[in-house]
């Protein structure tokens, strides 16, 4: 059936103009002058073109997120610009959050890598939510997805958005800054603050495996700790 769909849209010329749009929303997302003037045709409701910028990246995961922070960072300035990536990351994560809990794994499927889902399987069977916490943090990591991912888990709603803008704050507080310092011309600041990125980056994926091995290992002990609690509660009761 799949096949068969596959070549009727081939058949109608549908598949080459998908790729088209895709390959233009990617060029987008990934161009810094375009999302600009994207943000400042929209005059003095630009915050809002930002923010939804934000939002369709994180809810089109493969889309990076890198190019919207440091734009933030120089349209908005600091403080500014970390609250308005702040609020479109919530939001985005949030709609990941919510669509994967609404249709279920197979929706998810649609979007997420086997690879991605098989990495991160073990956070669906136990709540876990300081790990959580701990894999937001780590630089390189497929946050995005995490938020498809996590949905089919026994996180609440308000448990993941704790977790998820705090644990984005530090990366998108990094971008904001960099964007900052390319608005005001401060390009060894700058490039200071990209070494630092770079070399933090670097340990984390050096050591991501190593991690998240720790992340698993400590997290079925957790799990074990209270299952064992919660059976001798149950022994006392009886």
């Amino acid at each position: 059936m799949g096949v068969l769909l596959l070549w009727i849209l081939y058949d109608l010329g549908l598949v080459h103009a998908l790729i088209h749009v895709l390959n233009r929303v990617t060029r987008f997302f990934t161009s810094e002058g375009k999302m600009r003037a994207f943000v400042e045709s929209l005059g003095p409701f630009g915050f809002l073109g930002f923010i939804l910028l934000q939002i369709v990246q994180v809810v089109a995961a493969p889309i990076p997120g890198e190019v919207t922070g440091l734009l933030g960072g120089f349209l908005y300035g600091t403080v500014l610009g970390v609250v308005l990536s702040t609020i479109g990351l919530t939001i985005g994560s949030y709609i990941a959050f919510a669509l994967a809990r609404t249709f279920g794994r197979p929706f998810v499927e649609r979007f997420v890598d086997k690879r991605v889902m098989k990495r991160f399987d073990y956070l669906l069977h136990h709540r876990g939510a300081f790990l959580v916490f701990l894999l937001f943090l780590i630089p390189g990591l497929p946050k995005d997805y995490l938020c498809y991912i996590l949905g089919l888990g026994h996180l609440s709603t308000t448990e993941f958005l704790v977790i998820g803008g705090t644990g984005r704050l530090f990366g998108t507080i990094l971008l904001t800054l960099g964007g900052s310092f390319i608005r005001h011309h401060q390009y060894r600041r700058f490039f200071v603050l990209a070494g630092v990125a770079i070399i933090v980056v670097l340990a984390a994926m050096a050591y991501r495996d190593k991690l998240e091995r720790l992340f698993r290992k400590w997290h079925v002990i957790q799990y074990k700790r209270r299952k064992a609690k919660k059976k001798e509660q149950d022994i006392k009761v009886l």
